[in-house]
């Protein structure tokens, strides 16, 4: 009986290990955005994106089941318009615990709507792009490599929508499923 409980008590730990995130300020966020416009597939998304989500910093750990969680900013037309928090819950084969960056492009209004409609969910078709911190390889959710800024158009809009992530620390090894929930509060 002990033993089917060690993965529940690890699990709950790890929830408990998760920073304390009290939300992203704007230097936060700007800085976020700096790193990633290190790739000029990022940079020229930027440049023709209606909005975007920035996540300066999301949590990550799991062993077994694991738990993502992160607070961010919502921008329109490079304009702040509320605030944003990511969770995610995952099962399958992981371990490990990280630390990444996020940043969700909407390529039109309907895109922007739907996001900040209160609260959205990604399907599991749904690909981010992983963009390296000095912009030489990128790799997609499906685990394939391409180089960030000689295959300009690699990451494509779905359904408005465009996901970069950039790691910032830690190691986790993943072969899981779990989608990413959004939850939006507009500013006052």
């Amino acid at each position: 009986m002990l033993i089917r409980s060690v993965p529940t008590i690890l699990f709950a730990l790890s929830l408990f290990s998760f920073p304390v995130f009290a939300g992203s300020t704007a230097e936060e966020d700007k800085s976020a955005l700096e790193a990633f416009m290190v790739s000029d597939e990022v940079s020229e998304v930027n440049k023709t994106a209606y909005g975007y989500a920035i996540f300066p910093t999301i949590g990550k750990g799991g062993i077994g089941i694991g738990g993502a969680y992160g607070d961010g900013s919502v921008y329109k037309q490079g304009k702040k318009t509320g605030d944003t928090s990511m969770a995610q819950l995952s099962i399958g084969f992981q371990l490990g615990g990280q630390a990444y960056r996020q940043v969700v492009y909407f390529e039109d209004k309907r895109a922007f709507d739907d996001f900040t409609s209160g609260n959205f969910e990604f399907g599991a078709q749904a690909q981010a792009v992983f963009v390296e911190s000095d912009a030489s390889a990128s790799a997609s959710s499906e685990g394939t490599t391409s180089n960030a800024n000689a295959d300009q158009g690699a990451a494509k809009y779905h359904k408005g929508m465009m996901v970069f992530i950039m790691g910032k620390g830690g190691l986790m090894f993943q072969a899981a499923l779990g989608g990413q929930k959004y939850s939006y509060t507009p500013l006052k």
